[in-house]
């Protein structure tokens, strides 16, 4: 068996989120001027969009952050409470917070002023490019997903983050032994994230078989019926369910969920979550060697 994924130039395929609005105001637009420089990386582009990767170009970690040492890399980190949180508990750590939004990334730049933090790095770009191309092979001791879009609507589908391509563009940047942590809210999701790393010769899951049957939070959660709403407003009749369409209502003998990670700060958005009545599923998967 292969241990690492052949590299290959990122192949054009629906991207796993939608533009937004990029315009800084206020506080964060100050943050942008006057922190970014050393912090934010400088990313050459290989078209006008300001997401994309020059798949020539390769991020020197040891480099940007003037010291080698493990490096964790967040993929969609939003408003920075994640990362800045882990840097400041995990200082022998260098941490990299992959986001396509500005307004998110000057957010983060504001907490990691906050914190006096100098062991976060963050980087505008479309993180499946990053880690086809600019992230160097076997360079991350961790890989963190938490919350992607569900992107819920079946046609789609085909726009959620992690899927196989994205396993194995994982495979390829984490260390042997290394860790690829996902969380969403979502049963559907988490069951294809399971399927998709399950399937993956790259990985083994930590909690292989753990929390199956009745303590599963999928079993959980399709007796519960709470996706039937979405943000605790009732679907509408005749509208496609938002969580569970696909998956067969019934007993998860499966398993393999992980514990809540530890070093997940509990976020605004997992609170939303919680507040909702949704369950949080956790997966925890370790690079082979």
């Amino acid at each position: 068996m292969s241990t690492q994924p052949e590299s290959q130039p990122f192949p054009a395929q629906p991207v796993s989120f939608v533009r937004r609005g990029s315009r800084l105001q206020g506080r964060r637009r100050d943050a942008w001027a006057e922190l970014s420089e050393g912090l934010v990386v400088e990313v050459p582009r290989n078209s006008a969009a300001d997401t994309s990767v020059d798949p020539t170009w390769e991020y020197d970690a040891a480099a940007s952050f003037g010291r080698d040492a493990p490096l964790v890399v967040e993929v969609g980190s939003g408003l920075g409470e994640a990362v800045a949180h882990a840097a400041a508990e995990r200082p022998e750590h260098n941490f990299l917070a992959l986001e396509v939004y500005k307004p998110g990334l000057a957010q983060t730049l504001l907490r990691i002023d906050q914190r006096g933090l100098t062991n976060v790095r963050v980087a505008q770009v479309n993180a499946a490019e990053a880690l086809a191309t600019m992230i160097r092979p076997a360079s991350v001791a961790e890989l963190w997903v938490f919350f992607p879009d569900p992107w819920h609507k079946t046609r789609h589908h085909k726009r959620r983050l992690v899927k196989d391509s994205f396993i194995e563009l994982a495979g390829r940047v984490l260390v042997p032994g290394g860790l690829l942590r996902l969380a969403t809210d979502w049963s559907d999701y988490a069951a294809q994230m399971r399927e998709a790393a399950n399937a993956s010769p790259f990985f083994e899951n930590l909690h292989d078989g753990e929390r199956a049957g009745a303590d599963s939070p999928l079993t959980q959660v399709w007796a519960s019926g709470v996706e039937h709403e979405v943000g605790g407003t009732p679907r509408r009749e005749g509208r496609e369910r938002a969580g569970t369409a696909s998956v067969n209502d019934g007993e998860d003998a499966l398993g393999g969920w992980a514990p809540r990670f530890e070093g997940r700060v509990l976020t605004s958005f997992e609170n939303k979550a919680h507040d909702a009545g949704r369950m949080i599923f956790d997966l925890t998967y370790r690079r082979v060697s």
